[in-house]
């Protein structure tokens, strides 16, 4: 089974972001793929959020972003080791504390929640980093150090984006540290497809279309991805698994780290009533007063037993059908191995699927956050939700924390791994300092902070990519499986929609054209290169012409 994980998260704010600069920079040029999360200041009206037009859409999210602001950004840098057994990462996550130096509108129920979770807004309002909105208003965006500068960097490293249920963050980050979103959704996703050349990935469309979990709200899709990696492991298959290692942080720079606990998903014997609507979209609107279970733990082996015991109908079902030789039905025909996961029983009549959502959702429109489901657990709220070691330096030694392995360095015990070359793969653990026991009493139980939201998201992406990529690779020869290195093809450039079966493509038309902010600013970013690949391109369009 999984072990529980203390997740360092560097507590970047205005005085030490200086300090803290060089090590970010170099944590993102060195990353394989960037996890981003925020924390908002409201999302405006929730019903324009989910209209049916995506025009209307991105006229709502506009108005947020240009009216809200962002009072915290978490960045999870995922390296991975090419020197360690296959699929693992060496992951750097912090947590910036933002402060927008212009007027914004902050939600009553947005300062409840946050609250409500342990986010200081002294702390924000004292020692946030400050940032202005929009367009660059004087000074340069590529020099100096501040957040816009540091956005700057992240589009240089040119790393495959990551986010969950992403749309709503982008248009943040965008109208917050890039420039003012333009009017158009194709003009924005045109921008977005030249901003982030290696791609975007948006784990809330992995989950939902690809892993096609019960649930995929942020807190439920990472503890299920962590839940069955640790399985995988145990089970002794040769097959590949995520593991994840930390740097440990010495001296000076301990005082920065806020350590994040994540428990191990454990299995709950006595019977508790699980709340439905939690269940569903991870958001209740009794909250702590709701007299039913909210625990995410219990959710996933309820729903894991509810799998199971239809998997079981079905399968006697069939058994009594081929006994009595009764005619045909959905399943006839179906390849064995693929009824289980047909989500039709075929005992409940048709368009009695949505039966217990409708129950749910009277309203038809949950509270939801800027990943448009459940303010508690995407990460949102309705306040809304690597090569490199240098980074380590003598500050900073790099610990292992096997996700996988339950063995000496499991945190329960106030103890972690430290990496020892002992082989290929190997990996030998040892107590680490006396000071661990205190980092593991000072650990924060509560797992709701963009920081971290950022490290689960990146989580969810490395176990979604181990899992597709053994499913699909098959026998496929590993030397071309490692040369093709793209991570999720058929998730690449896909943004979910609430609501919707497809989801946003983020590509550039041949009927939409850049902002005139964007190219700007492209021409600032990547200099003449860009230029150039902008006019072999139109080249290229008008001969294909």
């Amino acid at each position: 089974m999984a072990s529980s994980l203390v997740v360092p998260v560097i507590d970047v704010q205005n005085e030490n972001f200086k300090e803290l600069w060089p090590a970010m920079v170099v944590a993102i040029k060195t990353a394989s793929f960037v996890a981003l999360d925020t924390e908002l200041s409201g999302l405006g009206n929730r019903k324009s959020l989910l209209a049916e037009s995506i025009e209307d859409r991105y006229k709502a999210i506009c108005h947020a972003a240009r009216s809200r602001s962002i009072l915290s950004l978490g960045i999870a840098c995922y390296k991975k080791l090419d020197q360690k057994p296959a699929d693992s990462y060496l992951v750097q996550v912090y947590n910036l504390t933002l402060l927008c130096s212009e007027e914004y509108i902050i939600e009553p129920q947005s300062v409840h929640f946050l609250v409500q979770h342990g986010f200081d807004f002294n702390k924000q309002y004292g020692h946030g980093i400050p940032y202005c909105k929009g367009n660059n208003k004087g000074g340069a965006d590529d020099r100096g150090v501040h957040i816009r500068a540091l956005f700057t960097e992240l589009l240089r490293a040119r790393k495959p984006l990551v986010l969950h249920n992403g749309l709503i963050d982008m248009a943040f980050l965008y109208q917050s540290f890039y420039a003012h979103l333009p009017e158009r959704l194709a003009t924005f996703t045109a921008d977005l497809s030249e901003m982030f050349p290696a791609g975007i990935y948006d784990t809330k469309y992995v989950t939902e279309f690809e892993l096609r979990l019960s649930a995929s709200y942020l807190e439920y899709a990472y503890k299920k991805c962590k839940l069955d990696n640790g399985r995988s492991v145990d089970s002794g298959t040769n097959g590949p698994h995520v593991h994840i290692e930390f740097c440990q942080y010495a001296g000076h720079m301990s005082t920065y780290v806020d350590y994040r606990e994540s428990p191990a998903v454990a299995s709950v014997e006595e019977q508790t009533d699980i709340c439905q609507r939690f269940s569903a979209f991870g958001w209740c609107p009794n909250g702590t007063k709701c007299p039913l279970s909210h625990d995410t733990d219990r959710i996933i082996f309820q729903d894991e037993k509810n799998k199971d015991d239809k998997r079981k109908k079905r399968k006697r079902q069939r058994e009594k059908k081929r006994s009595e030789g009764e005619g045909s039905s959905i399943f006839d025909g179906s390849p064995e191995n693929k009824i289980p996961n047909m989500e039709v029983d075929p005992e409940d009549p048709p368009g009695n699927q949505q039966g217990t959502v409708a129950e749910m959702c009277p309203d038809g429109l949950p509270a939801m956050d800027s990943d448009g489901n459940t303010p508690q657990s995407e990460g949102k709220s309705l306040a809304t939700d690597s090569k490199g070691n240098s980074v380590c330096d003598e500050n900073i030694t790099t610990a292992s924390i096997d996700d996988s392995r339950n063995t000496k360095n499991n945190t329960n015990d106030g103890k972690s791994g430290e990496v020892s070359g002992t082989g290929a793969g190997r990996e030998k653990t040892n107590d680490r300092s006396a000071g661990i026991e205190t980092q593991k009493k000072n650990a924060d139980a509560g797992t709701h902070r963009a920081g971290f939201d950022a490290f689960m998201t990146g989580y969810i992406f490395a176990y979604s990519c181990t899992v597709i990529r053994k499913e699909e690779a098959g026998e496929a020869d590993k030397e071309q499986e490692e040369e093709e290195q793209s991570w999720l093809p058929t998730c690449l450039n896909k943004v979910y929609l609430s609501g919707k079966v497809a989801p946003l493509n983020v590509v550039k038309s041949t009927f939409s054209k850049s902002s005139k902010a964007h190219m700007q600013k492209m021409e600032m970013v990547w200099g003449r290169s860009f230029s150039f690949s902008l006019s072999l391109i139109c080249v290229i369009s008008v001969l294909a012409c």
